[in-house]
Formats: structure tokens, C-alpha cells, sequence
């Protein structure tokens, strides 16, 4: 995974996979800023409680990436 300094980053979706029963591996293209083309792969519990849990559900989602105390957190555009 990339390290990334704490802050907010435009991403997309540009991979996912469930690994394990409830759990989500995306992975996320940063889209703007210095960190641009890095991709950040995370795991995820919260996709299986939104009813997103597959390996297409999010695909080509644009969002918001956080890292806060090295933590990193998605949360996708809902337009």
C-alpha cells in the first residue's frame, strides 16, 4: 500500500475483491494533488452494511479519501 500523509484526496475506485465473508479489499486511484496515479488499497466492513459488498459495486466511484493518524477512510460520492 502507499503511504500517504494525513490529509483529504480525490480518488476513484479502480478495484475491488471480497477476501473474506463481510470484508472488501477496494483499491483507490488518487485523481488530483501530488500523490496523483498512487493507488491505495484498503479493507472494508462498511461496504457489506450499505448492501455494496461484491466485487462491482463500487467500481469507478469517485470519492473522498482521509488519512487521519495514518488511518485511511473512503467515503463515495452519493449524487
Amino acid at each position: 500500500m502507499t503511504y500517504l500523509p494525513d490529509g483529504k484526496y480525490d480518488a476513484v475506485v479502480v478495484d475491488t475483491e471480497t477476501v473474506e465473508e463481510n470484508i472488501l479489499r477496494i483499491e483507490l486511484a488518487i485523481t488530483l494533488g501530488p500523490f496523483v496515479g498512487h493507488v491505495v488499497a484498503l479493507r472494508s466492513r462498511e461496504a457489506s452494511r450499505s448492501g455494496l459488498l461484491g466485487d462491482t459495486g463500487l467500481l469507478g466511484l469517485p470519492g473522498t479519501l482521509e488519512v487521519r493518524a495514518g488511518v485511511p477512510s473512503f467515503r463515495p460520492e452519493t449524487h
